[in-house]
């Protein structure tokens, strides 16, 4: 499990940087107690557990050593390493990017107070719904947003905001037919995602001049299995700018391959109907022949690669 090692003390030398450094205080300065800080601490793994079944191990146990009663610990624990925790056991379940069940029972246990659920709830949002985290996925933090909904903790007031995450997060699934877009190219047609006829594909929604969207770009133009695919028409790659403002959509029309349907979305209907998440943007959406949704919301080349070579 060293992927899990390196997060935590990534998570801990972070920490000692940020906090480190301090001069040496004067006689006269009174030095206030530093607050006893405590990590997370992983399971023993059983001596006699081969290397292979490891990551099923941990998966079952990885919270085995956190005590979801204290509160207290949350008061002491250093965020950081926390976080960096949090994140590993979401590497574990990477390999089920559509099981949400195993994150479920996490918030069931931490269920079990107000500020436990509060911090998990936290922790989720942060790894798993924040739009720079390369853990995002709605698959799990459906879960985390259905245990403060379901929790008596919360007023009405406090329910708004999950609510409504709650609604975008089930848009587009994995395995279930992605939402219409009505699009439009510079000649001022409309056309229907629907409409489009590939055995792939892959709606690009993107802000033209965004550093991270060129880099995209750039990624899909350079990948060999995806232009052949383009080039036996196996592959549709719709590029989708989703705001009011045209101005810089037709100043980089020229960046885009010919190839590639270049289209924005009149009126901002997917922001008015929500029926796209468009916290982060770039966001890629790879559809099967019946519009299904395989990869939702990322911005992984390869990734997408390898879901197409698995389906060959």
């Amino acid at each position: 499990m060293k992927h899990i090692l390196n997060y935590l003390i990534a998570g801990t030398a972070f920490f000692a940087v940020a906090c480190g450094g301090n001069p040496t205080p004067k006689k006269e300065t009174t030095i206030k107690p530093v607050p006893e800080r405590i990590e997370f601490l992983l399971p023993d793994l059983p001596i006699d557990l081969a290397r292979e079944e490891e990551p099923m191990w941990y998966k079952l146990h990885f919270w085995d050593r956190f005590d979801f009663a204290d509160t207290l610990f949350l008061r002491k624990i250093d965020t950081t390493q926390m976080v960096n925790a949090y994140a590993s056991y979401i590497n574990l379940l990477w390999d089920e990017p559509q099981n949400g069940l195993p994150i479920d029972t996490l918030m069931r246990k931490a269920s079990a107070s107000r500020p436990m659920l509060d911090y998990f709830a936290w922790l989720g949002k942060i790894v798993l719904h924040d739009p720079n985290s390369p853990l995002r996925n709605d698959e799990f933090y459906i879960p985390v947003l259905n245990a403060v909904l379901a929790s008596p903790y919360y007023d009405e007031y406090e329910r708004i905001a999950p609510a409504y995450e709650l609604k975008i997060a089930r848009q587009n699934r994995i395995g279930h037919k992605a939402n219409e877009v009505i699009y439009t190219t510079a000649d001022g047609r409309k056309h229907s995602l629907y409409a489009l006829h590939a055995e792939y594909t892959l709606l690009f929604i993107s802000n033209p001049g965004c550093p991270m969207c060129r880099e995209i770009r750039e990624a899909i133009s350079s990948s060999p299995m995806l232009n052949e695919m383009l080039e036996q028409d196996r592959l549709q790659i719709l590029v989708l700018h989703p705001d009011a403002d045209l101005k810089e959509w037709r100043e980089h029309r020229s960046e885009f391959p010919t190839d590639w349907i270049y289209a924005y979305d009149d009126g901002c209907q997917m922001e008015k109907n929500g029926t796209y998440n468009l916290n982060a943007i770039p966001a890629l959406y790879l559809l099967d022949s019946d519009k299904k949704v395989l990869v939702k919301d990322s911005t992984d080349i390869p990734y997408i690669e390898e879901i197409i070579d698995r389906r060959e």
